[in-house]
């Protein structure tokens, strides 16, 4: 177990370069051993993590966390990701992280004259990762860990990859959200050294990159979520408010309030204490976040949550979630005096207040949806999402009316007639926006005012982003931000509020209407990973694609699992999630379609219209022949290929005999109509109807004595605007790291 012995000299090096980074402020030659230890410790978390990867890809199945989550058929992206896909992997791949950034960090601030303080409480932090992996190591043996496997088994085969992870998503979104997680570890340390040092201001300048860092990170591997539980994971949208989403987003959202709150400091010398605490609460979050996911505490609350570690794994994280809280805060109220810095009393008409405001609703925010996500440690029930969506959609009402407010008003006392004035056109314009919404059928009081408090603040957000533009580029990044923000909100209540979704029977062959699209169910197929890729064309508005949803019978876990498929159109997605697939039926050998006077059908590469009835001469006997006999004829206009043809089936009913049908076939093709029954609409401006029976179009009819086409059920939802989520939460991004490379060119003062 040489994986295992590496993380322990890995843990004893950062445990004394924490101890001699401390010392040194007593004895200065220890502070050389201190860097070296800190390296070492890098280097020891650098070979195991490449160990671990190296034996993944050798498929070394005697450790039991490689056997567990990785197997001989996986290709060589998604095993690799196997690295990261349970417990230990993932505190390892944290563990890399936090080494990572420790490198740069402690070069970093021995520039800043802030080394020992610094190094000192992030080795500690390092440290305790360094233990609980150490606990929860992946390179133990599967004798050790399975008591019933006899000693020096080696398994011919893993477990494999959970099916539900086995996507390209799963290279990046993991890596992406530890890397945030590994980075508000830093925003921690520097307030813990300011408190230290007593220099309570200049440490803003110097860590506002840092919590601009985090937050990106944090922020993408959120979104890189959402967008991977959208199109595979088939949870019917991108966001459930599942407990471990939540776990994730609370700490990005008390982030988002630090650095409004640190800008806040930086230009009005307020909020010193505030910008500590959230410095220090941002980072508790992260570790009680992972607390929540890997305690087994959410085990029954969401749908990829981690098992119970142990006890000991257990009480290790509450002691690390106790050590930073106390450490963090004991700080700050050790230092309470210093920070207790008296200020004039501010306007409301000042930015400053805005701001401070928007921030406590965020707060708010937070607090409700840790309260939600926490319920599980104090009850047996779970909170519904539901909950989320009443309690946070008042409060975004009020945050977006704040932020339009306050990108108009200045630092200091502003004048009100001329405030009225800025305030004046977006109020217009967001006004005349919802009054068109309202007309197309908002009719909820509360979403008609977080759309008005969306564009009031989308349309301030674009202005200011447009002077920005012209005067100084280089602040264009919070502009971009909030426009994000906005669109955000806009789009999240299209998407949500007004979509629409129906279980529909699909039979195979059988076109369908389901809003406003037709849907035919072709074919299935195996794809070469043994799953069943489902074929449906859809077609709008004479424009045909397919869509490849998939089911399969996992061996992971005994279950049937769905991934879904969807189309992106310019303002919605077209959405489908597979339920199940019914066997056929015997039957006879008729497609019968049903066809309204006027009312085009898409049937497979065939449009179909019923045009009117033919009582005119066809062939012998006429319209009412001799005998008894009667010949009727429909009129049908088809368009195949984008050629256009008039055909007339018709049917000879004779007194005492079957009726007798003449097929009307295309013109050089196999594939005919015939007239099987009508319907005469019995009032004037009622619809006529005809059903015919399509004939030889192989994929779509069955030959007689075969069976009924199997059906495919599924759930069909149409989703207004879902482009916008994505290109609000690019923005979002974007903005932030835009505000970020500034902030990096910018020196500190000190």
């Amino acid at each position: 177990m040489i994986g295992s012995l590496i993380i322990w000299v890995a843990l004893v090096a950062a445990i004394t370069s924490a101890s001699l980074y401390a010392i040194s402020f007593i004895r200065q030659n220890t502070l050389q051993i201190a860097r070296g230890s800190f390296y070492l410790s890098i280097i020891g978390v650098i070979t195991a993590s490449a160990m671990l990867l190296l034996y993944i890809l050798q498929h070394r199945f005697e450790y039991h966390y490689i056997s567990s989550y990785s197997s001989r058929d996986l290709p060589t992206s998604l095993l690799i990701t196997t690295f990261w896909a349970g417990q230990e992997g993932s505190f390892l791949l944290w563990a890399l992280f936090a080494s990572l950034i420790g490198f740069f960090l402690q070069f970093f601030v021995q520039k800043k004259n802030m080394e020992r303080e610094a190094m000192t409480v992030y080795a500690i932090i390092l440290a305790f990762l360094l233990f609980l992996l150490a606990i929860k190591s992946p390179f133990q043996y599967v004798w050790d860990a399975v008591k019933e496997v006899p000693k020096g088994f080696i398994p011919e085969d893993g477990k494999g990859l959970n099916p539900l992870l086995q996507s390209f998503w799963m290279i990046i979104h993991p890596p992406v959200l530890f890397l945030g997680f590994a980075a508000l570890a830093v925003p921690f340390v520097l307030a813990i050294t300011a408190l230290w040092q007593k220099k309570y201001t200049e440490w803003l300048r110097i860590a506002l990159p840092w919590v601009l860092f985090g937050t990106i990170t944090l922020g993408s591997g959120l979104i890189l979520g959402g967008y991977w539980a959208y199109g595979v994971l088939g949870w019917g949208g991108w966001w459930g408010w599942d407990p471990v989403e939540n776990s994730s987003l609370i700490p990005w959202i008390v982030s988002i309030i630090l650095i409004h709150t640190m800008i806040i400091q930086m230009m009005t010398g307020r909020l010193v204490r505030t910008n500590f605490i959230l410095s220090v609460l941002a980072y508790v979050l992260v570790i009680y976040s992972t607390f929540l996911t890997r305690s087994g505490i959410l085990a029954n609350a969401s749908v990829h949550s981690f098992v119970d570690p142990g006890m000991f794994a257990y009480t290790l994280l509450v002691v690390w979630l106790a050590a930073l809280a106390l450490g963090g805060f004991g700080m700050i109220y050790l230092r309470r005096k210093d920070l207790n810095i008296p200020m004039p009393v501010s306007s409301w008409l000042t930015r400053e207040s805005s701001l401070s405001i928007a921030t406590i609703v965020m707060g708010v925010c937070a607090a409700i949806i840790l309260f939600g996500t926490s319920k599980p440690l104090f009850s047996t029930s779970i909170v519904e999402s539901s909950f989320y969506d009443r309690t946070n959609l008042p409060l975004a009402v009020l945050m977006t009316l704040l932020l339009g407010f306050s990108l108009r008003l200045k630092w200091n006392i502003e004048n009100r007639t001329l405030l009225l004035k800025k305030l004046l056109i977006p109020g217009i314009l967001a006004a005349i926006g919802l009054v068109f919404l309202i007309i197309v059928g908002v009719r909820d009081w509360l979403i008609a005012l977080l759309i008005f408090s969306s564009l009031f603040a989308l349309f301030i957000s674009i202005e200011n982003g447009y002077r920005l533009v012209k005067e100084q580029p280089r602040f264009i990044g919070g502009s971009l931000s909030h426009i994000g923000l906005a669109m955000l909100l806009l789009a999240i209540i299209a998407s949500g509020r007004y979509g629409q979704k129906q279980t529909v029977t699909l039979p195979m062959g059988q076109p369908k209407v389901v809003f406003g699209d037709t849907l035919i169910y072709v074919s299935t197929s195996p794809t070469p990973d043994k799953k069943t890729e489902i074929h449906i064309h859809v077609v709008q508005n004479g424009k045909a694609a397919i869509l490849k949803p998939v089911m399969f019978e996992s061996s992971y876990n005994n279950s049937l699992m769905r991934n879904p498929d969807y189309i992106s159109y310019l303002t919605k997605d077209f959405y489908i999630e597979p339920v199940s697939i019914e066997p056929g039926e015997e039957t006879s050998d008729q497609n019968i379609l049903e066809l309204v006077k006027d009312e085009a059908l898409q049937y497979g590469p065939i449009q179909i219209t019923f045009r009117k009835f033919d009582l005119s001469s066809h062939g012998k006997g006429g319209g009412m022949g001799t005998g008894g006999t009667m010949t009727i004829g429909a009129v049908l206009e088809t368009v195949k290929d984008g050629a256009k043809q008039t055909l007339i089936p018709t049917t000879t009913y004779k007194m005492g005999e079957e009726p007798e049908m003449k097929t009307a076939f295309l013109k050089n093709s196999p594939i005919g109509f015939q007239l099987v029954t009508m319907n005469v609409a019995p009032t004037k401006g009622g619809k006529s109807s005809v059903k015919i029976n399509v004939v030889g179009l192989e994929s779509m009819t069955h030959g007689k004595g075969s069976k009924k086409p199997e059906t495919l059920i599924a759930e069909v939802s149409v989703k207004p605007f879902m482009n916008l989520v994505w290109i609000a939460s690019v923005l979002i991004i974007g903005g932030l790291t835009v505000a970020m490379t500034r902030r990096l060119k910018v020196e500190p003062t000190t």
